[in-house]
């Protein structure tokens, strides 16, 4: 079988889950075959992200128009740098663009202002910091907007999703002195026990992705382990970060229970438990 193809459906979870991070917008086929996929191993929820103005207001029609689909919206840390500075090799899905400067990330801010205020959409993020992707003449420009993300979400009173790569002091620290939302959730968390506990006491929620899974990712794991039971999450990122035996092949919502049973394994409790507890925290970050 090619690495390419979409891996098996897993047996059902009896309890459900809510994946808590994905892009449906970027996954094969319609939305109404990935939901359907997902509802037949009982992940019953999913919160689309977006990454651009583009993405953002496709997630929010798209959960107008699906109960069991909540939207988030937001510039990825990535993208701000690109708006202020420009692509010109069009490293972004939008292709090659000009230098639009501090006008062009206001206006693009503007517009995830106005869908935050939106009933559907539950929370503004991926917002946050790219160390690994974007260079020291980024760094201004992400800053910025990820602090811009955190003012919207605390005048919305919607939840803060974070991507944090390569930037975790940097990403706590703006957190601290702007002064986090109620309900901040770290996206693909990716720090260690010592920063889980940071995040424990911090009241942060810590989602968990297939990567979790990997050989290599044993300080992932450790983490998992010791972050409060009520503070868990879990999610695929589709379609990206495949869990393992499937690495390498497209990710989805449906595969959501591979994840989570490894995850259970690592916490030593049972996958109902931990299903429920995931169900319960996911809703309770997204007020859905």
């Amino acid at each position: 079988m090619s690495r390419t193809d979409a891996p098996p459906l897993p047996e059902p979870l009896r309890v459900p889950v809510a994946d808590s991070h994905t892009h449906l917008d970027m996954q094969d086929g319609t939305v109404e075959e990935g939901l359907a996929r997902a509802a037949a191993v009982n992940v019953t929820a999913v919160v689309q992200v977006g990454c651009d103005v583009k993405g953002s207001h496709w997630a929010a029609e798209t959960a107008a128009a699906h109960p069991s689909v909540h939207a988030s919206v937001a510039l990825h840390p990535n993208e701000a740098p690109r708006i202020v500075h420009g692509d010109p090799e069009g490293t972004s899905r939008q292709g090659a663009r000009e230098p639009g400067g501090r006008a062009a990330l206001d206006e693009a801010l503007a517009e995830i202002d106005a869908l935050a205020a939106l009933d559907h959409v539950r929370a503004v993020g991926e917002t946050g910091l790219d160390h690994f992707r974007t260079g020291p003449e980024g760094v201004a420009a992400q800053e910025e907007s990820f602090r811009a993300h955190i003012e919207i979400a605390k005048r919305h009173g919607k939840a803060l999703v974070i991507h944090d790569r390569d930037a975790h002091a940097d990403v706590l620290r703006i957190l601290a002195d702007a002064g986090a939302p109620e309900r901040t959730v770290f996206h693909c968390y990716s720090g260690d026990a010592d920063m889980a506990r940071i995040c424990a006491a911090a009241g942060y929620f810590m989602s968990f992705a297939g990567n979790v899974t990997f050989k290599n990712a044993q300080p992932l794991r450790d983490a998992l382990a010791v972050a409060p039971a009520e503070l868990v999450l879990v999610e695929t990122d589709a379609p990206f970060l495949t869990p393992a035996p499937y690495r390498g092949r497209p990710n989805a919502p449906y595969l959501i229970p591979v994840t989570l049973r490894a995850m259970a394994e690592v916490r030593s409790t049972d996958e109902d438990t931990l299903a429920a507890a995931v169900y319960d925290n996911t809703a309770r970050a997204f007020d859905f």
